[in-house]
């Protein structure tokens, strides 16, 4: 699955079981359309992400930052203290891709990137430890 949104918050980076780590966030999707016989009509759809391959990549996840996201859509099922049966629907993410124009990491790792227009963007992939810039 591949989906194009905007970070709602920063990323959170936390420690499971067995000392790996995850990197949650939340993207929104803004879609619209116009029936036949109406007005357009604007619509954002949010989806929950985890990210599992790479810890360091939650120091860059920011608010607002467009991302494109290629993995598969997970569920999760559990009973809250209530007693209520809860679930919900995470996108696990396989591979991911910054579409910035100004990219800002911690002091010790800072990188900025300008676009020359504005229609050509940058991307940076994440690959193991490494951040390719395209």
């Amino acid at each position: 699955m591949e989906l194009t949104g905007r970070l709602t918050a920063d990323a959170k980076v936390s420690e499971v079981k067995g000392g790996k780590k995850v990197v949650n966030f939340s993207i929104a999707i803004n879609d619209s359309y116009k029936p036949k016989d109406g007005e357009r009509v604007e619509l954002t759809t949010y989806v929950e992400c985890a990210y599992w391959l790479n810890a360091k990549v939650g120091e860059y996840l920011k608010k607002g930052l467009l991302v494109q996201l290629y993995g598969r859509m997970g569920s999760r099922a559990w009973v809250n203290k209530d007693g209520d049966a809860k679930s919900s629907l995470t996108c696990n993410i396989a591979n991911l891709k910054f579409w910035a124009v100004r990219l800002t990491a911690p002091a010790q790792n800072r990188v900025q990137i300008k676009a020359i227009q504005q229609v050509k963007m940058t991307t940076c992939h994440f690959k193991g430890d490494n951040i390719i810039f395209i």
